[in-house]
Order: C-alpha cells, then sequence, then structure tokens
C-alpha cells in the first residue's frame, strides 16, 4: 500500500480551488433566490421595469365620445387607437395595460365601431375618473399635505411695510447717461 503525501503547494492549491467552487455555489444559490423572492437580504429589492403599453380612456374622455362622431373628431378626443386591423377597418381598439411596482396590474379595452366613418357604437368596461387612474398608480399611498399657496390675514400683517417712493422732480432727474460700451465683436 503507498501512501501519498501531498506537497505545501498542492494542498494549498487544492484548498483555493475549493474555496473557489464554494464561493460560486453560494453565489448562484443567491441568484436563484433573487428570482424566487422580491428583495435579497430582506432589505435590497432589484429594480423593476415600468411597462405602460396603450392609451389611458378615461370616464371624461369616453363622455366626450357620442355615436354619429366622426372618426377625425374621435380620434381627437381618444388619440390613435393601439390597435387597427385591416380586416376590421371599421373596428379600432383601445388597449391599455399598465404594471407598476406597488400597485395592482390594470388591463382595458375599449372597442369602438365604425359604420363607414361615422361612429356607430362603444363598447367599454367600467372606466375610472382621471382622479380616480391617477390615486389607483399611486405607489407611495400616503396622503400627502398640499401646500398653502396664500397667505392667512396674520401673516400679510407681518410683512414689512413697503418704502414710500418719492415722486422724482425735474431737478432730480439724471442726465441721460454719455457712456460708450465697447464693441460686442472683438477684432
Amino acid at each position: 500500500m503507498s501512501m501519498h503525501v501531498l506537497s505545501s503547494y498542492q494542498l494549498l492549491t487544492l484548498t483555493s480551488r475549493l474555496s473557489m467552487v464554494m464561493a460560486l455555489a453560494t453565489s448562484l444559490s443567491a441568484c436563484q433566490s433573487l428570482q424566487s423572492s422580491d428583495n435579497v437580504l430582506g432589505f435590497i429589492t432589484p429594480y423593476r421595469l415600468e411597462v405602460v403599453q396603450g392609451n389611458v380612456v378615461t370616464q371624461e374622455q369616453a363622455a366626450l365620445v357620442k355615436t354619429g362622431m366622426s372618426r377625425i373628431q374621435v380620434r381627437d378626443i381618444l388619440g390613435s387607437p393601439l390597435l387597427t386591423d385591416i380586416f376590421h377597418a371599421d373596428r379600432w381598439d383601445y388597449v391599455f395595460t399598465i404594471k407598476r411596482q406597488g400597485t395592482a396590474p390594470q388591463q382595458r379595452l375599449v372597442v369602438l365601431k365604425f359604420d363607414g366613418e361615422v361612429l356607430k357604437s362603444i363598447d367599454a368596461p367600467e372606466l375610472p375618473t382621471e382622479k380616480a387612474f391617477v390615486a389607483s398608480i399611486d405607489s407611495l399611498k400616503s396622503p400627502r399635505k398640499a401646500p398653502v399657496l396664500a397667505l392667512s390675514e396674520e401673516q400679510i400683517k407681518a410683512l414689512p411695510a413697503p418704502k414710500a417712493m418719492s415722486q422724482p422732480t425735474t431737478s432730480d432727474t439724471p442726465a441721460p447717461s454719455t457712456r460708450e460700451y465697447p464693441p460686442l465683436e472683438i477684432r
């Protein structure tokens, strides 16, 4: 039976290789945990891209659109549709989707049907008002106090009094300046 004795160099090389394999295994397991949860170590959250597609159609906009309007009038109010199909030229689809971190994803479909150049029907789900839509995509959800834009009576009284301006007399009026200025271009 032969006994194999490792030299110190071989032992050091084996130890360094083993530590590199352990570091690689640890980093790969960290990548797996990053995919399965929203944060790493409980406080690092990866950036998620906000995806917004289509046209937001609100109750206020939909209320302006009436059957009998022309395509141009509808486009002026709602904007260009996200989907127009050459096989269904009399149908416009206004699709809206949003995925924003900290809010629930939203998806809506508004379908307009035309008879030639005239709007025939509008098929839309329950649409939010502009104010409700903005509140639904607000990821902070904390009440923010609007700044006060007017002074109270006490604040007005606390302001320094303006200095009285005296009316210049003809003798107080300075003579026009005869100062010459350097040319704009340097030669």
